[in-house]
């Protein structure tokens, strides 16, 4: 593909297994108002959090070759899963090239804040199975102590919308209604979570809630002007949303979520 084929030359290639980044995409684009965006969620094969870490390895690395062939200058992989299985295989093939920023749970924040509380871990099977989540909690914890929760099937209800539904607190009650009045904070540890944080106080009471979406924002913003990378304009950028599932009831949720008023 020709220079001028690129049609996504100059933009921030952002992708999740669905819906879950876009969470994840506006903390970015309030962060970087003038930079060019380009959404991948790939909903066709959500969710990744249930998948083996081969299958996201593979799914994961061809949409990054995808958007690195469409002219993409930095990948965001906004999606927990995709971080732990795949960030350290798409870096050794592209970071000499171009930033790659993933994302992680935000258990730092939330030990700093919540110093030897007890902090549930929201977050999909593959991201606690994982040694990347071990890493992280094994060195924070004689800050805090952290109670990981599989959430097996969350990540999927999100992407069917209509959050406010009964089911979506029926299946919250189940997983952490248990946990009520038994913790001093709560880590969304997959990017579909954010857009639960209603349906989640609603279970769980005025808890704080924390997740990677700022920090990840702050970390692009530092990368591309490392980079040298950052689009001087000054006109508003332009966000484009793709999926690969593209019925148009499915981009309707794309663009509900984009525009959400999220607590």
């Amino acid at each position: 593909m020709s220079t001028d084929e690129k049609k996504y030359r100059g933009y921030v290639g952002v992708f999740d297994s669905g819906v879950g980044g876009i969470s994840v995409l506006r903390e970015m684009i309030r962060e970087l108002p003038n930079e060019n965006f380009y959404y991948f969620g790939d909903s066709a094969n959500a969710p990744y959090g249930e998948k083996t870490v081969e299958k996201v390895q593979e799914l994961s690395m061809a949409i990054v070759d995808r958007m690195v062939n469409e002219g993409c200058k930095a990948i965001v992989v906004a999606c927990n899963t995709a971080t732990s299985a795949a960030v350290r295989l798409i870096r050794e093939k592209y970071e000499k090239t171009m930033p790659v920023i993933g994302i992680e749970p935000a258990l730092k924040p939330a030990a700093r804040e919540e110093h030897h509380g007890r902090i549930l871990v929201m977050a999909t099977p593959v991201t606690l199975r994982l040694e990347k989540y071990h890493e992280l909690s094994g060195r924070l914890a004689g800050e805090a102590e952290f109670i990981p929760v599989s959430c097996a099937g969350l990540a999927d209800r999100v992407e069917k919308g209509n959050l406010d539904a009964a089911d979506v607190t029926q299946m919250l009650e189940q997983m952490i209604g248990p946990y009520r009045g038994q913790i001093d904070g709560i880590v969304l540890g997959c990017t579909h979570y954010p857009f639960l944080k209603k349906q989640i106080h609603s279970v769980m009471g005025d808890v704080p809630l924390y997740d990677g979406g700022r920090g990840t924002a702050r970390e692009l913003h530092r990368q591309l002007s490392r980079h040298g990378l950052l689009n001087k304009g000054e006109e508003p950028g332009r966000v484009v949303l793709d999926s690969s599932l593209k019925t148009e009831e499915e981009m309707k949720v794309y663009r509900q979520l984009l525009d959400a008023d999220i607590e």
